[in-house]
This record gives C-alpha cells, sequence and structure tokens, in this order.
C-alpha cells in the first residue's frame, strides 16, 4: 500500500498545574520522540493570549527543536501574516535554514480571521454532504459561526496589540507574492528597486498555505501552485470545500505540478477506547474556552474537567469538535484517519494530540505510528 506520510502540529499546549517552561520542554521532546517513531513533519502553531498555549512564536520553537533533532522537517502551522511582513518571515525562516538547511516548511495563516464587516469569499464545493455526512460516511457537522470570535473585545486586543499604531495588514495574496519573490531573488518594488534578503534568499524551504475554507486561503494557494494544508481539527464543517476550492483552482509551477494536500485531524489514541476517552476528557472544557474567546484555559486533568459546570449553550459551542475528534485504540482511531484521507484525497495527515500528561502524549502518537505502519501506509524510520 502507498505511503500515507504522517506530521505533527503542536500548540505547545501547558498543562494545569504545570509552567509555559514545561511545555516546551515536552514539544522538544515529543518532536525527539515522533522523529524516531518515523513521523515526517513537525509543526508548530501560532496563538497569543491564550494562558494554556505557549506557542506563540513558531520560528523562536522551531530554533530550539531543530537543535534536538536531525531529520524530521519542522515548520510553521502557520505563521500568522496579519501582524506581519513579508521580509520579516523571510528573514527568521532564512536564518533557521541557514544553520539547518532544506528541513523547513514556511506555512502561512490569515491570522486572527477577516473582521466583522467583511464577508468570506464564494468557495467551490464538489464533494456532497448529506445528512452530516461525507459519500464514505465522515463526519461534516454543520458550519460553526466564528464571528462570536471575530467581534470580540479580547480579539481586538489582540490586534491591538501585535500590529503597530495606525498599521494596516497588507493585503494576503500580495504578501504571499512577496514572500516568494524576496525567497527566490526576485523581488522588485513599484519603482523597480531590488531587495536581497540575507539570509533567506535561497532558502531551501517548502512555502504551504493553511485554510480553513475554499475562500483566499485555497485560492491563493491553488493559483501558484503551493501545498496546502486543511484545517479538519479547526472547522471540521468545511475542510471538504477547502480541498475542493484549492483543487479547483490549481495551477502546476515551479514547485508543483499537481495539488498536494495536508488534512489535519484531533487524535488520541491508547490501548483501548475506553482509555482513550479518559484521556481526552478534557478537550471539550479546552475547546469551550477558546470558543469563548477567554483564550485557552491549561490543560485540565479529567478530574478537573469532570468538575466543570455545561449548559446546553457550551455543549453547542464545542459539539462539532467533540464528534469530529477521534478518540480510541489504534485501530479505531485508524479507520477514522482513513476515512478522512479517502473522503479529502489528502497525500499525507498532520495529527494534533493534547492531553494533561506528556507520557500519554507520546504514547499516544507511539500507538498511531505502529498501526499506520501495520497497515502499510508508513515506511519505518530510517
Amino acid at each position: 500500500m502507498p505511503d500515507i506520510p504522517l506530521g505533527v502540529l503542536d500548540l505547545v499546549p501547558i498543562s494545569s498545574g504545570s509552567t509555559a517552561a514545561d511545555a516546551l520542554r515536552n514539544s522538544v521532546d515529543l518532536a525527539r520522540q515522533t522523529e524516531r517513531l518515523g513521523y515526517a513533519r513537525y509543526w508548530f502553531a501560532e496563538h497569543h493570549l491564550n494562558p494554556g498555549v505557549a506557542g506563540t512564536s513558531p520560528a523562536l520553537v522551531l530554533a530550539l527543536t531543530a537543535s534536538a533533532t536531525s531529520t524530521i522537517r519542522l515548520g510553521s502551522g502557520a505563521v500568522q501574516l496579519g501582524h506581519r511582513t513579508a521580509l520579516s518571515t523571510v528573514e527568521e525562516f532564512g536564518l533557521l535554514d541557514a544553520l539547518h538547511p532544506g528541513r523547513f516548511d514556511l506555512g502561512l495563516g490569515r491570522s486572527g480571521g477577516r473582521p466583522p464587516s467583511e464577508k468570506a469569499a464564494p468557495s467551490p464545493t464538489a464533494t456532497p454532504v448529506v445528512d452530516g455526512r461525507a459519500p464514505n460516511g465522515l463526519p461534516i457537522p454543520p458550519r460553526f459561526s466564528f464571528e462570536r470570535l471575530i467581534g470580540s473585545p479580547r480579539i481586538a486586543l489582540q490586534r491591538k496589540l501585535l500590529l503597530l499604531p495606525g498599521a494596516e495588514p497588507q493585503e494576503y495574496a500580495e504578501q504571499i507574492d512577496d514572500i516568494l519573490a524576496l525567497l527566490a531573488g526576485t523581488y522588485r518594488s513599484p519603482e523597480g528597486v531590488e531587495a536581497h534578503v540575507v539570509p533567506g534568499e535561497g532558502a531551501e524551504v517548502e512555502v504551504w498555505i493553511l485554510g480553513s475554507s475554499g475562500g483566499q486561503s485555497a485560492e491563493a494557494a491553488g493559483a501558484r501552485g503551493l501545498r496546502f494544508a486543511a484545517n479538519y481539527h479547526v472547522s471540521p464543517a468545511t475542510v471538504l470545500e477547502a480541498v475542493d476550492g484549492y483543487r479547483s483552482r490549481f495551477q502546476p509551477s515551479e514547485f508543483l505540478d499537481e495539488p498536494y494536500v495536508s488534512v489535519s485531524a484531533d487524535v488520541v489514541v491508547a490501548e483501548d477506547d475506553a482509555t482513550a476517552r479518559e484521556l481526552a476528557t478534557g478537550y471539550g472544557p479546552w475547546v469551550r474556552s477558546i470558543r469563548t474567546a477567554e483564550g485557552a484555559i491549561a490543560f485540565p486533568t479529567p478530574e478537573e474537567a469532570r468538575g466543570f459546570e455545561w449548559t446546553e449553550e457550551d455543549r453547542e459551542l464545542v459539539q462539532d469538535r467533540i464528534d469530529t475528534q477521534f478518540v480510541g485504540s489504534p485501530g479505531r482511531v485508524a479507520d477514522r484517519l482513513e476515512q478522512l484521507r479517502e473522503a479529502t484525497g489528502a497525500d499525507e495527515l498532520l495529527i494534533t494530540t493534547i492531553t494533561h500528561d506528556h507520557a500519554d502524549r507520546v504514547r499516544s502518537y507511539e500507538l498511531l505510528a505502529g498501526e499506520w505502519r501495520r497497515r502499510g501506509h508508513l515506511s519505518r524510520p530510517g
């Protein structure tokens, strides 16, 4: 059977009772462990003003992780461009590539959602969804409205703190073009002035676009012939339109002859279903804290999670994420991942796993890799 690579998406979660330093050490250790297990990539997300998440700067954490690993590809999932410039992004990844050439994926994202007044771009959807299921049975829940997050005072404060006074983000597609030009050494200003980034120009990085719908991100990736990562773990309702939108707009490029897609999933694996469900108990309260815009809480123990007071509104707020988290024995979870891959046509899968105890998190990735290899989807680590 063909290889279907597995990657890791790490938010650098802080567990209750621990510190940001503990979370960083755990992430570096997990990168070492997943490299040993044969995972293909290790990506760090970027989040701000979240007390339970320490992944505020992918480039910094990547520098730490690169020194502790040797073969696994490392990347951002994603650098949020809404508060950055093309130059600063290329310079950071140029520095990384200078010391660890050919190991980095530069994943780019839009950052913080669109303003409340801006409507989402229409996105083509070729794959039908009937009664909340893709044709092969993959759960596709109702669309979650992110307007509550986008319009919250905390998100407004985040934008204020991340942007310089009076600054406005550059148009996203234009910013991607500037990054590609700076990497290639072909950048010219409207006046014809050249810009050459050292280190950065000629860096051996793979550029990816991350997106949760078939709108601007999928269009930008497809039109430029770039790799695309669709976020089932963030927005399961729109994963099919995201991959369909990307493929429908794909143009062959110097980077790719054909579309290339990675799809993410939230996963918890244990020796048996009951143990896995226990380990995943904190997931609901943790997602709730994000979707109420209070910021991710420290990931609770199962006992702490059971002590949370739940309203019907709370349950509705997180139900789509609970229903699409893959939890169980290695065989059960691998079945769900095969279903996700079939429904989306993914070339590889990106696994994000959060448990309270680090040892359980490492074990989850270990059990999944073993089962995936047993099914012939994963080559043995070299």
